[in-house]
């Protein structure tokens, strides 16, 4: 426990003051019912089971932001309107200094459109952090060819797909930021080629990329002279071979050719990254393993572990441990956000501990978050209370746990 003194006295009572920010928000969305009466004609949302009387705000807006919708039109199949808000509030204290504050952390507005049954177009502007500026280029802009159902090429500005973690859009976190040497690897969205598809229970990710991006699209797209790197995923179902209803295990490999101009990946040469996802009722466990090789600050590693819980059919409890360690005594560096604000620095040593509750409003569409964390890095602790909100529209996203899916309570 952290000794009170005045200076955190005063702290906590200016968090206190500022989590009635999203606090107004909270108890608005928690008011809402849990059921709509099934005539209530909704966006998009599908009708409920035979003998059902009502359905969930969850399936009445499960197709919030589809404009279009006709498989059989020989042009266009399917039209969305996409995006995304993300607000947080942080108050962190600790032996070597303290932070607070709220951020417009995400905000996203774009299209999706599937043309000719086998292309499928994507553009996505992303603002800065608090609207700073409020154009700040293309998180994704890119077009994407099915030839057959198991390969699709995809050429434009997109996603690094390296670890699970990395992989689960932030639409389905259950966690308020990324485990620390993820993050620490700085993959983003870059031009790139990539190929991808599924086989039987196999499906792969692999793709060549551009090591910076700006918000210039003209200029990302001609200027590839940051370097490059490549990427290969693959994940297998393992189905209820470990006893569980659901099991997956992802493997990784990343490489990365960055120089001086890069913007990102910069840091390591090589990754490799290893994850178990499993799934049992309401409970789900990840256990990822994921290493940084070859970097001018030493080589790290780190051992992520997530289980979760849906106490209800809205309500999770999220657990996370981080364990990471480096041969560099600097090799590791704080998160950028809230940590690094507050006081921890660089070591060799991280661990954290992240205990939180998600409140499933309309399932991954729209859920309030809240969690606690504490940390320690290079000999200082950290506790961390957050809060957040998490709105999106547009087309789901596949793939193991949690991708667009929610548990059942018992």
């Amino acid at each position: 426990m952290l000794p009170p003194t005045p200076r955190r006295a005063s702290a906590v009572a200016g968090a206190i003051t500022r989590f009635t920010r999203v606090g107004w928000l909270g108890l608005l969305m928690l008011s809402l019912p849990g059921d709509l009466p099934a005539g209530d004609e909704e966006v998009g949302g599908p009708r409920p089971a035979s003998g059902t009387e009502s359905r969930t705000w969850a399936e009445a807006l499960e197709n919030l932001g589809r404009l279009h919708h006709e498989p059989d039109h020989p042009w266009v199949q399917e039209a969305w309107f996409l995006g995304r808000y993300h607000g947080q509030y942080h108050w962190a204290d600790g032996s070597a200094g303290a932070d607070q504050g709220w951020e417009d952390r995400r905000f996203r507005l774009g299209g999706q459109a599937q043309l000719f049954e086998h292309l499928t177009v994507h553009a996505q502007m992303v603002s800065g952090s608090d609207f700073d500026p409020f154009y700040n280029g293309f998180t994704e802009l890119w077009a994407s060819w099915a030839f057959v159902p198991s390969a699709a090429l995809t050429v434009g500005q997109q996603k690094h797909r390296f670890t699970h973690d990395r992989t689960v859009s932030s639409r389905y976190l259950n966690t308020i930021e990324r485990s620390l040497l993820v993050n620490l690897f700085g993959a983003d969205y870059t031009p790139a080629v990539t190929l991808s598809g599924r086989s039987g229970r196999f499906s792969y990710y692999t793709g060549g990329f551009s090591n910076a991006t700006g918000p210039d699209m003209g200029e990302a797209f001609t200027k590839l002279d940051s370097g490059y790197s490549f990427l290969a995923s693959m994940t297998y179902d393992l189905g209820e071979s470990l006893g569980t209803e659901a099991a997956h295990v992802n493997v990784g490999y990343l490489h990365s050719e960055a120089n001086e101009k890069a913007t990102n990946l910069n840091r390591y040469r090589d990754g490799l990254s290893s994850a178990l996802i499993l799934t049992q009722g309401p409970v789900s466990l990840v256990i990822e393993g994921v290493a940084g090789l070859g970097s001018d600050s030493g080589s790290a590693w780190q051992l992520n572990l997530q289980p979760g819980w849906f106490l209800t059919r809205n309500l999770q409890l999220v657990g996370r441990y981080q364990l990471a360690g480096s041969d560099n005594g600097h090799g590791l560096r704080a998160q950028r956000r809230y940590e690094l604000p507050a006081g921890l620095t660089t070591g060799d040593l991280y661990q954290a501990a992240y205990l939180g509750l998600d409140y499933y409003v309309a399932g991954h569409r729209a859920k309030l978050m809240a969690g606690a964390e504490y940390s320690t890095l290079g000999g200082e602790e950290l506790c961390t209370l957050f809060t957040a909100v998490r709105v999106f529209w547009g087309p789901h996203s596949r793939g193991p746990f949690p991708m667009g899916q929610l548990l059942e309570p018992d």
